[in-house]
């Protein structure tokens, strides 16, 4: 039961995440939520270091589509000064919004990654579409109110997830 919130990786960041580590995955797009995984909930206009691992990714190849629970407003105001293309309203943990962006893509389920810094949402709706993950601390330790509720329970989830998989732990990258 709890194996539907287990990632394929866990990496400490985003932006440790290399396009040369994904080209060796067969990765061609990254499919990545928003909120304290690409940038902090309560700082919509991003880093520098943001910029630079976007554009590294473009420059490899590496295409970036946000997949995000928010509205197509609030994900604007981020993500367009950064080139992105979205998926609002994804319904995460449910697989439309991956669907979408890997259909609009055009790519398989084998080509993207789904990058989130939630067991509860992103893991889950990476595994219930049968696409790889990669769970990431998230940015910074507050939270919106309805996410403070799915980290309380995530908490007992990771719990019985590292007795489960025992070998599960934070690594620097995909290596």
């Amino acid at each position: 039961m709890v194996s539907q919130f287990k990632p394929t990786w866990m990496v400490s960041a985003i932006y440790n995440v290399s396009p040369q580590q994904l080209k060796r995955a067969g990765i061609k797009a990254i499919l990545t939520d928003l909120d304290n995984t690409l940038i902090a909930w309560n700082n919509p206009d991003g880093t520098p270091e943001l910029r630079q691992w976007i554009q590294t990714m473009h420059q490899n190849g590496i295409r970036i589509v946000v997949v995000s629970n928010n509205s197509a407003k609030r994900i604007s105001r981020a993500v367009s000064p950064l080139g992105l293309q979205f998926v609002s309203r994804s319904l995460k943990p449910l697989t439309r919004g991956i669907r979408q962006a890997q259909h609009d893509l055009g790519l398989t389920k084998d080509e993207v990654v789904m990058v989130g810094d939630q067991l509860m949402t992103d893991m889950w709706a990476a595994n219930n579409a049968h696409v790889r993950s990669i769970l990431v601390k998230p940015l910074i330790e507050t939270d919106k109110w309805d996410t403070q509720i799915n980290r309380f329970f995530e908490k007992f989830v990771m719990r019985r997830l590292h007795q489960q998989y025992p070998g599960m732990t934070w690594q620097e990258d995909l290596g």
